[in-house]
Formats: structure tokens, sequence, C-alpha cells
């Protein structure tokens, strides 16, 4: 069961001006109503009957796992907010299982292809990873063993929202004990435990982790496109991926100055 003092407030406004602090007062309020710098302003509305019923706890996390099923190709911007700074947006263009050309915020044109990977062609960090496979969100791993099991996240209010547009659905998360994000290091939702195993116990006595995470998935592709700390010393740090265009085609000419990076077979 999520914390008490997470209030799911559904009402709506054109704005919502942002809190000037990083922690946010008691109890926390999670608002569905849109920041002013926060440009799309139906996102966190209630979308239109695009599935059929009410998606719930199993539907979300096999949305989760689902992505490397559901498509081919991708293009999209992705941004990150740490704090309430924006970072500039970078354009990407993905082709699976090993292509992905990025415009970085600078315009400057970067293309890398990635062979022998398990996972999608990596972007700076294993974050941009896992919000194109969000596999963390749906299965954990057993803290004493190791080994596959049990549900990573304590998941609430789980509802159908539009993010950029698209259909898309959202809840209230808690990371439970066999929460397994794809790198400790840069997890999509960040809490106590996780950075002790990273960092080792104690590496940031000060912090107020987060009671809550809100999260957003495409629904037709299973991408993470939001996941944000709600309150605490990382309240609004998160992600934003917008999705343009999903199994467009994608020639090699738009690949050609590939490099090799990461994981190679010889």
């Amino acid at each position: 069961m999520l914390p008490r003092s997470v209030v799911l407030c559904l009402q709506l406004c054109a704005e919502h001006e942002r809190p000037r602090d990083h922690v946010r007062p008691a109890p926390l309020e999670l608002c569905v109503r849109v920041w002013a710098e926060h440009d799309y302003p139906g996102d966190r509305g209630p979308g239109p009957a695009h599935t059929a019923g009410v998606p719930d706890a199993d539907d979300l996390r096999a949305l989760a796992r689902s992505s490397p099923q559901r498509w081919t190709t991708l293009r999209f911007t992705e941004r990150r907010r740490a704090g309430w700074s924006w970072s500039g947006p970078v354009r990407a263009w993905l082709r699976r299982p090993d292509l992905l050309r990025v415009v970085d915020a600078a315009g400057r044109p970067h293309v890398v292809r990635e062979t022998g990977a398990d996972h999608d062609p990596m972007w700076q960090d294993y974050r941009w990873v896992a919000e194109l496979r969000p596999a963390e969100l749906a299965d954990g791993l057993d803290p004493d063993t190791g080994e596959p099991g049990g549900d990573p996240l304590e998941v609430d209010s789980v509802r159908e929202v539009e993010h950029a547009g698209r259909p898309s659905w959202e809840a209230l998360v808690v990371p439970t004990d066999r929460y397994e994000p794809r790198c400790a290091c840069c997890p999509l939702l960040r809490s106590r435990r996780i950075d002790d195993l990273e960092w080792g116990p104690g590496s940031f006595p000060d912090a107020v982790y987060p009671t809550a995470h809100l999260v957003r998935l495409d629904a037709a592709t299973g991408v993470c496109v939001w996941a944000e700390a709600l309150d605490g010393t990382f309240a609004g740090d998160t992600h934003d991926l917008r999705i343009e265009a999903v199994d467009e085609p994608m020639g090699d000419d738009l690949f050609r100055r590939a490099r090799r990076q990461g994981a190679v077979r010889g």
C-alpha cells in the first residue's frame, strides 16, 4: 500500500505554478494539473477511452516488459529535469537492434552502432536504455538469492492519460526491496536502498528519499515516457520522452556515420 501521505488530486486547471523548493510539504499532493513550463496541457487529464477497461497493476507490469516486441523503429525527443531545471532536448532515431542517431541539444549529430548488446543502443547513460525497455518496472529480483521473482513496485491509481498527444498509462509507484534497475547509478526510481548498494551505505546521509514516484508508459510501445520523484531531496527529477513516430522506415543512410560502441562480438 502506498504511504498515506500521498493524496491523489484529479482537479484540472490551465495553469499550476511549480513549487519553489525541492522538498514538498506533507501531506504530499499528487495534483493532476499542469505546471506553467509544461507545454502539453492535456497530458495529466483523463485520456480518451483508447483501452478496453481500466488498466490495473498487472496490466502496467505487462506493458513495461513488452517493449521489445512492440516496435522496431522509434523517432523521439528526450530531455531531463533535475530539481526544476530542464536539460536541452535531444532528438533521436532508433532502429532495432543496434542503430541510433542522435542530434544533441547543441545541434550536433551523433551515430551509434552498438552490436552484441542485450539492450537498445545507449546515449550517455543506462537510464536512456531503461526508458526504452523499462523491464525494471515489471519484474523483480530476490534480494537474498538474486533470482528473478516478486514485484519490484507497489502500484496504485493506474489510469489512462495522454503524453504528448499519445495514449499513456500513469500510476503512483513505490519501489520494493525487489526493485532492480538496469543500472543502479541511474535508476528510473531513486531510493535509499539502491543508492546504498551502488555508492555504499550512508553515501548521501542528508538525503530525503521519495515516498512515491509518478511513472507513465506509452500505451502502444511500452516505453517509459515519464518517471518523476514526487517529494524529498530529489523532488521533480524526471525525464520527458516525446514519441514522434513508431515503425517508420529508417534507411541505412540515416546511420552511415556509425561508429562502434559498447558490447561487440568478436
